[in-house]
């Protein structure tokens, strides 16, 4: 009787990449010291200056810090966000650290003195702009669209404000694995930062999102709004459920809000 070898094939999902921490930014004030802040909005890093801007979300007297390429803040312990901030971005055609405000208060840009400190803002829209009123902006200068979420959509506005586009985010499904049949676009998942949603510039890999339950960041296609790559936390990340994630200078920002500080992982 001839012996018949049946060989099984086992498809593996590949391990996460591993991230590491390589820079803190340390804000301003005290827990206990007069309008803090608790949640960290954003963080932005200017290429021609070669410094991050990073702010609390809350309060347009909450701080606003600014850090040379080194971590070393050189902004005063008083300076402000002027606005009650959510998203910061780089304009590489302005040149400016461009920002969204909560609700209505519109879109901003900070005017910048000799030593790229921010001396005032610029309102650029009085208006509703972005789908929800604690949306934090994030820009694809590629496209040139300010992405936000909201729910399982990405919203996409252009530079003026109007909003162009949306794309459905397949929550930790891959192409080959299809949509969801109880996908619902007006639902938020539970396991992730319901607020922010970060630009890589990655192709194929472009959207970030926070995946708190997994301590994890996943990256998804721009074009498609499907998972292509997970990225693992270290144990002692603290991912939030709101705000305090970023992406600036190549690396992810989460703001440990008991310790004060933006971690930047890479």
């Amino acid at each position: 009787m001839p012996a018949f070898t049946i060989t099984i094939l086992v498809q593996t999902q590949s391990a996460a990449q591993s991230l590491k921490k390589v820079l803190e930014l340390k804000m301003p004030k005290k827990a206990d010291d007069d309008m803090p802040g608790t949640r960290g909005a954003s963080v932005t890093w200017h290429p021609i200056q070669k410094k991050y801007y990073a702010v609390f979300a809350g309060n347009i007297d909450y701080p606003l810090a600014v850090f040379d390429d080194k971590a070393k803040r050189i902004s005063d312990d008083d300076l402000t966000a002027m606005i009650d901030s959510r998203g910061l971005w780089y304009d590489p055609v302005a040149k400016l650290i461009t920002g969204n405000a909560y609700k209505d208060y519109g879109w901003f840009t900070y005017k910048l003195d000799s030593k790229g400190l921010p001396t005032d803002i610029e309102i650029l829209t009085l208006e509703m702009a972005q789908p929800d009123d604690q949306s934090v902006g994030a820009y694809n200068p590629a496209g040139e669209r300010v992405l936000f979420v909201s729910h399982s959509q990405v919203y996409m506005y252009d530079t003026d404000g109007e909003l162009q586009d949306s794309l459905m985010i397949h929550w930790n499904r891959k192409k080959a694995d299809g949509p969801a049949d109880d996908e619902d676009a007006g639902e938020s998942p539970e396991d992730y930062n319901s607020t922010t949603v970060v630009y890589t510039g990655i192709k194929g890999a472009e959207l970030g999102f926070l995946n708190i339950t997994n301590k994890q960041i996943e990256l998804y296609d721009i074009k498609t709004g499907y998972l292509t790559k997970k990225l693992s936390l270290p144990e002692t990340a603290t991912p939030e459920a709101t705000f305090n994630f970023s992406y600036a200078n190549g690396m992810y920002w989460l703001f440990n809000m008991d310790l004060r500080k933006w971690v930047g992982y890479k």
